[in-house]
């Protein structure tokens, strides 16, 4: 028994002597001395133009300094440190590529460093520069990993305190290349539909997966198959992206470090509806000038108290008597201000010479807004239904109630709503031939017309 209790001792002493020995990404930093040597330093932008489209070795003793941005602590980025030169509001960074694990626990982000460049060598990839190492295939020479052994000889901890970085906020559409290897927080983006449900990444595979904004604008964001995170499950809410931003076959990529870079707490885009129906939108003018048919145009009235998003509507027209529709506007980018007016022109350019100021809108010839008088002209909410009508639908207007040619459509005053139904008494009309109640009083540019007042 005695024998049995030794080795039983033995064996738990031999198990924490190796278990001390494991290596593992939480085991603590290694003490390393910081550097408050001063050094005269180049400019990234600087280094940069030292590329001369190839591969080059630095040969002069030249330094430069930056502060880390990204982390290898959970796996998604591997021998590489991306740094730029302000901890905020940085104007350029770069990447050093190194033949060393868990560089986080020697280069933490926002820590200043300083890299000695003689020996190293500098390139360009797909649009991001970098410094590190040379790797050469087939009589091609690239930037490589630097190998271990020399890596702190090139790369020291600056004694300066670390400050931590502010990522630099930006919206999708607002991403350019000054930005790139640089830590920046996208605004307003959520995982794309299609890819809901789905793991950051495939395991062992590299995957791309898509950022997206409430305008369709896409972000590319980069997940290794490795990293800790890769079997996680997509959020499925809105918020912002916080990544080093790089690119690849000329599109932006963002390659996060952590889940905790993804801060997704609000609705998503399609939970967040600005489309709706109002009848207090509704056509107020439609204009067909006897001496001039560059000078026509439609004015849309909003009778609402507050500004009202026009996103999915539609300006319909239906030629002479078709009873499909000939040509549309959409009028999803626009806003029509709280008791305002909005003008639409098919011929900009002579409305401004007519009446004096630029329409709301300028479309083409042939569409709602350049009728000669004998069209229907609707007004679609986004779900497709019939706001407001001028004209019948299949009926040509040539000799009815709903004829304006060479003339005018002005809706009455007291009118403040649209009606799905033609109804002739809610309108002044004007044309060249009075018949079925309208007026036989053509219509002259300008004098007769006033776009934009009511």
């Amino acid at each position: 028994m005695k024998i049995e209790r030794n080795i039983f001792c033995w064996m738990i002493i031999i198990g924490i002597i190796l278990s001390s020995c494991v290596k593992d990404k939480e085991f603590d930093a290694p003490d390393l001395k910081c550097s408050d040597t001063e050094f005269t330093f180049i400019s990234i932008s600087e280094l940069k133009n030292m590329h001369n489209g190839e591969t080059i070795q630095i040969q002069d003793d030249l330094v430069i300094n930056g502060y880390v941005i990204s982390s290898d602590k959970e796996g998604n980025f591997f021998n590489i440190i991306h740094f730029q030169d302000e901890p905020n509001n940085p104007s350029d960074g770069m990447q050093i590529e190194l033949e060393l694990r868990d560089t986080h626990l020697f280069f933490s982000v926002g820590q200043q460093v300083i890299i000695k460049l003689k020996g190293l060598y500098l390139g360009e990839s797909k649009g991001v520069y970098k410094i590190g190492g040379v790797f050469t295939s087939f009589g091609n020479r690239s930037v490589g990993r630097l190998p271990k052994n020399v890596v702190f000889d090139h790369v020291l901890v600056s004694c300066n305190e670390n400050v931590g970085i502010v990522p630099t906020s930006v919206k999708v559409s607002e991403i350019n290349e000054s930005m790139l290897n640089t830590l920046v927080v996208v605004t307003d983006v959520e995982i794309k539909q299609e890819e809901l449900g789905e793991t950051f990444a495939i395991k062992e595979e590299e995957t791309l997966r898509t950022l997206i904004d409430c305008d369709d604008n896409e972000l590319v964001m980069v997940n290794s198959g490795y990293a800790d995170f890769q079997a996680e499950i997509l959020p499925d809410k809105m918020g912002t992206a916080t990544g080093i931003l790089t690119m690849d076959n000329n599109k932006f990529q963002l390659i996060i470090r952590s889940v905790d870079d993804l801060s997704f707490n609000q609705e998503r885009c399609e939970d967040l509806i600005d489309e709706f129906t109002s009848s207090s939108i509704f056509i107020s003018e439609i204009a067909d000038p006897d001496n001039n048919a560059g000078a026509r145009f439609v004015e849309l009235n909003n009778a609402s108290v507050e500004s009202l998003s026009l996103n999915g509507w539609v300006l319909e027209r239906y030629t002479n008597d078709n009873s499909e529709v000939s040509s549309s506007i959409d009028l999803s980018e626009y806003i029509i201000e709280a008791n305002g007016l909005l003008v639409i022109s098919p011929n900009a350019e002579e409305f401004k010479n007519v009446y004096g100021f630029d329409p709301d809108i300028s479309v083409g010839t042939n569409s709602p807004a350049d009728s000669n008088g004998d069209d229907t002209i609707v007004l679609v909410d986004p779900f497709g239904t019939i706001i407001d009508i001028f004209g019948v639908i299949g009926e040509d207007g040539s000799n009815t109630s709903h004829e304006f040619e060479d003339g005018k459509a002005v809706r009455k005053i007291e009118i403040v709503s649209g009606n799905p139904v033609f109804t002739m008494t809610e309108w002044t009309i004007y044309n060249d031939t009075g018949d079925e109640g309208t007026i036989n009083q053509p219509q002259n540019a300008p004098l007769d017309f006033s776009p934009g007042v009511r």
